[in-house]
């Protein structure tokens, strides 16, 4: 596979992989279904299953890409030639492009705030009736929202097109640092606000007591989101690995860096909604509605909220590249089809799909599509909440017991003597505990 591109440094490899997982789930979806969740305990609840699942699905298609050196199709391929098993493969490049359908839609949304946010129109004396029509005036307009879904992926199939070391680990070199220095600043700002304890008493503090089996439901799918699992991703940047490289160390790396910028989100959000005395269970609307509201009546609110959604189309940006790179990974791979052109064909691609996702707001029959969801929900019930979990399932299953957990656990050791730490308990984990986990998620989805 010469020619494929190779990370230059682990730590290139470390900021892509965080980036790919870094996204809206960590800063925009994590904050509102934390504060839905009884806050502090889905966090605490949230990182047991990153530690226990999400590191686990994430060891397993590493090792599935490093060893391989192929695209998610191709790795399954590899390992069972002609099998339905490469199904699993073509699922999650399907999913990647389904995904990028409508998450471009959001992402360019996040554009539209930083614009209006720094042009001062969030300004001083601004009533949450009036954040709320900025809201819907902007969702409103099909041009605006089609418009800002091509050219989110315009930039993402740039950066994809330029290759591995020269695109992807280039960008995500400059984005990722400059996402944790404004998501610092922003968290020390909000703990100096004066509703500040009461937010981290509420984020920090858990009530056992309101532990129950939906929390734990909710925590163990916010955790495979936020880290993009079950769709190929982690494959497809594992297969640029070299085998020298310390697999052990780079997971571990990639679901801290994930898990730390969702954690600090929730210090950047909860001190503010606490200050003004809203609801922190507000839901979707809190990042594009409350937010806003609350930025105006800050000292140096606008350029709190600047930042803040600088910040968003950043996580966005650096999630989006990797979307791109699975499917414009396979058709390099497979289809001899060259970088450049992939990458593009992959955004026209998904611009095209996420037309209507990108009119769920404005035009029918987009607005109720199917059982009371506009075209954007179906999309996101489709592909997040189903197809992820899916994947996941058939990968753990195929890693567990078709390639076999001792070979992907000898990849994930790599070069090292002897068993890498806990390497018997994630083969447990991968064998049992994360199939029943997901297999739980898609049952109570389903019911």
């Amino acid at each position: 596979m010469a020619g494929r591109g190779k990370w230059k440094s682990s730590f290139g490899f470390v900021l892509a992989a965080a980036g790919s997982a870094v996204g809206l789930g960590n800063i925009w979806r994590f904050p509102y279904v934390t504060g839905k969740n009884g806050g502090a305990l889905f966090l605490l609840v949230y990182l047991v299953a990153v530690v226990l699942l999400g590191l686990s699905v994430m060891y397993a298609e590493l090792s599935l890409g490093r060893y391989t050196q192929r695209n998610p199709v191709g790795a399954f391929n590899a390992i069972k030639p002609g099998s339905i098993w490469r199904g699993v493969g073509f699922l999650g490049v399907i999913t990647g492009v389904g995904i990028l359908s409508y998450y471009s839609v959001i992402a360019g949304w996040t554009l539209y705030y930083m614009f209006t946010s720094a042009a001062g129109k969030f300004g001083e004396g601004i009533t949450q009736a009036q954040v709320d029509r900025i809201f819907s005036s902007f969702t409103s307009s099909p041009f605006l929202t089609v418009l800002l879904l091509f050219v989110f992926i315009l930039i993402t199939s740039y950066v994809v097109s330029k290759g591995i070391s020269s695109g992807i680990e280039r960008w995500t070199g400059i984005l990722m640092p400059l996402l944790f220095v404004i998501l610092v600043f922003l968290s020390i700002y909000s703990l100096t606000l004066p509703g500040a304890s009461r937010g981290l008493k509420f984020y920090l503090s858990p009530d056992f007591s309101k532990l129950n089996f939906n929390i734990i439901l909710q925590a163990i799918g916010q955790a495979f989101f936020s880290l993009s699992l079950g769709m190929g991703a982690m494959i497809t940047y594992g297969s640029y690995l070299s085998k020298e490289e310390n697999l052990f160390a780079a997971g571990i790396e990639v679901v801290t860096f994930d898990t730390l910028v969702a954690f600090l989100a929730g210090i950047v959000i909860f001190p503010a909604v606490f200050t003004f005395n809203l609801s922190p269970s507000e839901g979707p609307s809190l990042i594009f509605k409350t937010l806003p509201f609350i930025f105006s009546k800050l000292p140096l609110g606008r350029i709190f909220g600047t930042l803040f959604f600088i910040l968003l189309a950043i996580a966005a940006l650096t999630s989006t590249i990797s979307l791109v790179e699975v499917a414009t990974s396979y058709l390099v791979d497979e289809r001899k089809v060259r970088r450049p052109k992939a990458a593009f064909l992959v955004g026209a691609a998904a611009f095209v799909i996420g037309i209507p996702s990108a009119l769920a707001t404005s035009v029918k029959p987009f607005t109720n599509f199917v059982l009371g969801k506009d075209f954007l929900s179906f999309m996101d019930f489709i592909w997040a909440n189903l197809s992820l979990p899916i994947g996941g399932l058939l990968l753990s299953i195929f890693v567990g017991y078709v390639w076999g957990a001792r070979k992907a656990a000898k990849e994930i050791r790599g070069y090292r003597q002897g068993k890498f730490p806990g390497e018997d308990i994630w083969i447990f984990l991968i064998k049992y505990l994360v199939p029943v986990a997901l297999l739980l998620i898609l049952g109570s989805i389903l019911i």
